[in-house]
Protein backbone atom coordinates (compact mmCIF):
# COMPACT_ATOMS: atom_id res chain seq x y z
CA UNK A 1 0.00 0.00 0.00
CA UNK A 2 1.30 3.55 -1.10
CA UNK A 3 2.23 5.91 2.06
CA UNK A 4 0.51 8.46 2.29
CA UNK A 5 1.81 11.71 3.85
CA UNK A 6 1.08 15.69 3.85
CA UNK A 7 4.85 16.33 2.82
CA UNK A 8 4.41 14.86 -0.68
CA UNK A 9 1.82 16.92 -3.19
CA UNK A 10 1.14 16.88 -7.17
CA UNK A 11 1.67 20.55 -8.63
CA UNK A 12 0.62 21.39 -12.01
CA UNK A 13 3.56 23.25 -13.87
CA UNK A 14 2.69 24.84 -17.08
CA UNK A 15 6.00 27.07 -17.25
CA UNK A 16 4.19 30.50 -16.99
CA UNK A 17 5.52 32.91 -14.10
CA UNK A 18 2.23 31.90 -11.57
CA UNK A 19 2.91 27.88 -12.02
CA UNK A 20 6.71 28.29 -11.63
CA UNK A 21 6.36 30.58 -8.30
CA UNK A 22 3.74 28.01 -7.53
CA UNK A 23 6.16 25.20 -7.60
CA UNK A 24 9.42 27.60 -5.80
CA UNK A 25 7.06 28.60 -3.06
CA UNK A 26 6.30 24.95 -2.39
CA UNK A 27 9.43 23.53 -1.58
CA UNK A 28 11.16 26.84 -0.65
CA UNK A 29 8.35 28.38 1.49
CA UNK A 30 5.89 25.26 2.39
CA UNK A 31 8.65 22.61 2.85
CA UNK A 32 6.93 20.14 0.76
CA UNK A 33 9.93 17.89 0.26
CA UNK A 34 8.11 15.15 -2.27
CA UNK A 35 6.74 16.55 -5.54
CA UNK A 36 5.52 15.37 -8.36
CA UNK A 37 5.25 17.70 -11.09
CA UNK A 38 2.45 17.77 -14.14
CA UNK A 39 2.10 19.65 -17.57
CA UNK A 40 0.07 18.72 -20.34
CA UNK A 41 0.38 19.46 -24.07
CA UNK A 42 -2.74 20.15 -24.96
CA UNK A 43 -2.36 22.10 -28.40
CA UNK A 44 -0.98 25.06 -26.82
CA UNK A 45 -0.10 27.68 -29.22
CA UNK A 46 2.39 28.83 -26.58
CA UNK A 47 3.81 25.37 -26.52
CA UNK A 48 7.42 27.07 -25.67
CA UNK A 49 5.99 27.48 -21.98
CA UNK A 50 7.00 23.29 -21.76
CA UNK A 51 10.46 23.85 -21.86
CA UNK A 52 10.58 26.29 -19.16
CA UNK A 53 8.22 24.12 -16.86
CA UNK A 54 11.43 21.17 -17.44
CA UNK A 55 14.00 23.55 -16.22
CA UNK A 56 13.08 24.74 -13.63
CA UNK A 57 11.35 20.96 -12.43
CA UNK A 58 14.92 19.91 -13.30
CA UNK A 59 16.45 22.61 -10.62
CA UNK A 60 15.31 20.51 -7.49
CA UNK A 61 16.10 17.30 -5.85
CA UNK A 62 12.57 17.05 -4.06
CA UNK A 63 11.02 17.06 -7.55
CA UNK A 64 10.58 13.19 -7.79
CA UNK A 65 9.11 13.17 -11.00
CA UNK A 66 7.89 14.99 -14.17
CA UNK A 67 5.70 13.99 -16.74
CA UNK A 68 4.38 15.82 -19.48
CA UNK A 69 0.71 14.24 -20.39
CA UNK A 70 0.20 14.06 -24.40
CA UNK A 71 -3.71 15.88 -24.62
CA UNK A 72 -3.48 16.78 -28.30
CA UNK A 73 -6.76 15.66 -29.22
CA UNK A 74 -7.96 19.05 -27.01
CA UNK A 75 -6.55 21.37 -30.08
CA UNK A 76 -9.30 19.22 -32.27
CA UNK A 77 -12.22 19.53 -30.73
CA UNK A 78 -12.00 23.14 -29.09
CA UNK A 79 -9.59 24.25 -31.92
CA UNK A 80 -13.18 26.35 -33.06
CA UNK A 81 -13.80 27.80 -29.50
CA UNK A 82 -10.54 29.00 -27.99
CA UNK A 83 -7.86 31.11 -29.53
CA UNK A 84 -5.27 29.26 -27.56
CA UNK A 85 -5.57 26.18 -29.67
CA UNK A 86 -5.37 25.33 -32.90
CA UNK A 87 -4.93 27.84 -36.27
CA UNK A 88 -8.97 28.93 -36.64
CA UNK A 89 -8.77 31.39 -34.70
CA UNK A 90 -5.50 34.35 -34.22
CA UNK A 91 -4.90 35.44 -30.02
CA UNK A 92 -6.45 39.00 -29.73
CA UNK A 93 -4.25 42.10 -28.30
CA UNK A 94 -5.94 42.47 -25.27
CA UNK A 95 -7.57 46.61 -25.99
CA UNK A 96 -9.31 44.67 -28.96
CA UNK A 97 -11.07 42.32 -26.65
CA UNK A 98 -14.59 44.08 -26.55
CA UNK A 99 -15.78 44.76 -22.50
CA UNK A 100 -18.92 42.36 -23.06
CA UNK A 101 -16.50 39.66 -23.67
CA UNK A 102 -14.02 40.18 -21.08
CA UNK A 103 -15.93 37.88 -18.60
CA UNK A 104 -15.36 34.98 -21.02
CA UNK A 105 -12.80 35.89 -23.69
CA UNK A 106 -11.83 33.71 -26.62
CA UNK A 107 -8.48 33.02 -24.69
CA UNK A 108 -10.63 30.98 -22.63
CA UNK A 109 -9.74 27.03 -22.86
CA UNK A 110 -13.28 25.42 -22.05
CA UNK A 111 -13.02 22.91 -19.25
CA UNK A 112 -9.60 22.92 -19.53
CA UNK A 113 -8.57 23.33 -15.71
CA UNK A 114 -11.83 20.89 -14.91
CA UNK A 115 -10.21 18.54 -17.29
CA UNK A 116 -6.71 18.87 -16.14
CA UNK A 117 -7.09 18.56 -12.33
CA UNK A 118 -9.08 15.66 -12.73
CA UNK A 119 -6.46 13.89 -14.45
CA UNK A 120 -3.83 15.57 -11.53
CA UNK A 121 -6.38 14.48 -9.07
CA UNK A 122 -5.81 10.97 -10.50
CA UNK A 123 -2.09 11.05 -10.35
CA UNK A 124 -1.84 12.15 -7.13
CA UNK A 125 -4.28 9.55 -5.60
CA UNK A 126 -1.72 6.80 -7.77
CA UNK A 127 1.51 8.80 -6.13
CA UNK A 128 0.26 8.41 -2.46
CA UNK A 129 -0.33 11.75 -2.45
CA UNK A 130 -3.44 13.70 -0.92
CA UNK A 131 -2.84 17.51 -2.53
CA UNK A 132 -2.47 19.02 -5.83
CA UNK A 133 -1.28 22.82 -6.08
CA UNK A 134 -2.19 24.90 -9.31
CA UNK A 135 -1.29 28.47 -9.82
CA UNK A 136 -4.77 30.22 -10.39
CA UNK A 137 -4.31 33.45 -9.14
CA UNK A 138 -6.64 36.61 -8.28
CA UNK A 139 -6.23 38.46 -11.50
CA UNK A 140 -7.68 35.72 -13.71
CA UNK A 141 -10.65 35.85 -12.08
CA UNK A 142 -12.09 38.17 -14.56
CA UNK A 143 -12.19 36.11 -17.51
CA UNK A 144 -11.79 32.69 -16.18
CA UNK A 145 -14.58 30.84 -13.92
CA UNK A 146 -12.16 27.85 -13.72
CA UNK A 147 -9.43 30.10 -11.70
CA UNK A 148 -12.04 31.47 -8.78
CA UNK A 149 -12.60 30.16 -5.23
CA UNK A 150 -16.30 29.26 -6.27
CA UNK A 151 -14.79 26.81 -8.40
CA UNK A 152 -12.27 25.38 -5.95
CA UNK A 153 -14.79 24.61 -3.47
CA UNK A 154 -16.79 23.03 -5.52
CA UNK A 155 -14.21 20.93 -7.34
CA UNK A 156 -12.67 19.76 -3.96
CA UNK A 157 -16.62 18.94 -2.87
CA UNK A 158 -17.00 16.77 -5.70
CA UNK A 159 -13.42 14.91 -5.10
CA UNK A 160 -14.23 14.73 -1.78
CA UNK A 161 -16.86 11.91 -2.51
CA UNK A 162 -13.86 9.76 -2.47
CA UNK A 163 -14.88 6.88 -0.34
CA UNK A 164 -11.10 5.98 0.52
CA UNK A 165 -8.28 8.60 -0.34
CA UNK A 166 -9.34 11.95 -1.44
CA UNK A 167 -7.71 14.74 -2.85
CA UNK A 168 -7.83 18.29 -2.21
CA UNK A 169 -6.91 21.01 -4.90
CA UNK A 170 -4.97 23.78 -3.46
CA UNK A 171 -4.42 27.09 -4.88
CA UNK A 172 -2.21 28.87 -2.61
CA UNK A 173 -2.17 32.35 -5.12
CA UNK A 174 -6.30 33.01 -5.44
CA UNK A 175 -6.49 35.95 -3.33
CA UNK A 176 -2.82 37.07 -4.53
CA UNK A 177 -2.68 39.72 -7.41
CA UNK A 178 -0.39 38.60 -10.52
CA UNK A 179 1.98 41.43 -8.72
CA UNK A 180 2.11 40.02 -5.77
CA UNK A 181 3.32 36.53 -7.23
CA UNK A 182 5.68 38.57 -8.63
CA UNK A 183 7.16 39.37 -5.33
CA UNK A 184 6.83 35.97 -4.24
CA UNK A 185 8.40 34.76 -6.78
CA UNK A 186 11.49 36.85 -6.09
CA UNK A 187 11.42 36.03 -2.19
CA UNK A 188 11.53 32.26 -3.57
CA UNK A 189 14.29 32.68 -6.15
CA UNK A 190 12.42 32.29 -9.26
CA UNK A 191 14.52 32.79 -12.54
CA UNK A 192 11.48 34.71 -14.29
CA UNK A 193 13.65 34.96 -17.79
CA UNK A 194 13.39 30.98 -17.25
CA UNK A 195 9.36 31.48 -17.50
CA UNK A 196 7.10 31.89 -20.58
CA UNK A 197 3.91 33.83 -20.69
CA UNK A 198 3.08 34.87 -23.87
CA UNK A 199 0.02 33.66 -25.73
CA UNK A 200 1.26 33.56 -29.14
CA UNK A 201 4.54 31.72 -28.41
CA UNK A 202 7.00 33.22 -30.62
CA UNK A 203 10.89 33.77 -30.10
CA UNK A 204 10.04 36.93 -28.18
CA UNK A 205 6.96 38.06 -26.00
CA UNK A 206 4.66 40.40 -28.13
CA UNK A 207 3.88 42.23 -25.77
CA UNK A 208 0.47 42.83 -26.60
CA UNK A 209 -1.90 39.61 -26.17
CA UNK A 210 -3.71 39.93 -22.64
CA UNK A 211 -1.34 37.54 -21.30
CA UNK A 212 1.82 39.40 -22.06
CA UNK A 213 -0.21 43.05 -21.15
CA UNK A 214 -0.68 41.71 -17.68
CA UNK A 215 2.60 40.42 -17.11
CA UNK A 216 4.09 43.40 -17.30
CA UNK A 217 1.80 45.36 -15.76
CA UNK A 218 2.63 43.06 -12.88
CA UNK A 219 6.10 43.32 -12.79
CA UNK A 220 5.91 47.12 -13.16
CA UNK A 221 3.47 47.15 -10.16
CA UNK A 222 5.89 45.38 -7.86
CA UNK A 223 8.56 47.69 -8.66
CA UNK A 224 10.44 45.16 -11.31
CA UNK A 225 11.95 44.85 -14.49
CA UNK A 226 10.52 41.74 -16.58
CA UNK A 227 13.78 39.79 -17.82
CA UNK A 228 12.02 38.93 -20.83
CA UNK A 229 11.68 42.55 -21.93
CA UNK A 230 14.85 44.15 -23.27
Amino acid sequence: MVKRTMSKCVILISGGMDSVTLLHYAINTLKVDEVYALSFNYGQKHSRELEEASWNCEKFPEVKEHRVLDLGFMKEILKNSSSLVGDAIEVPELESIAEKDLDQPITYVPNRNMMLLSLAASYAESCGCRQVFYGAQAQDEYGYWDCTEAFLDNINNVLSLNRRDSVTIKAPFVHKSKADVVTIGIVNGVDFSRTWTCYRGGEKPCKVCPSCVERELAFSKAGQKDPLIR
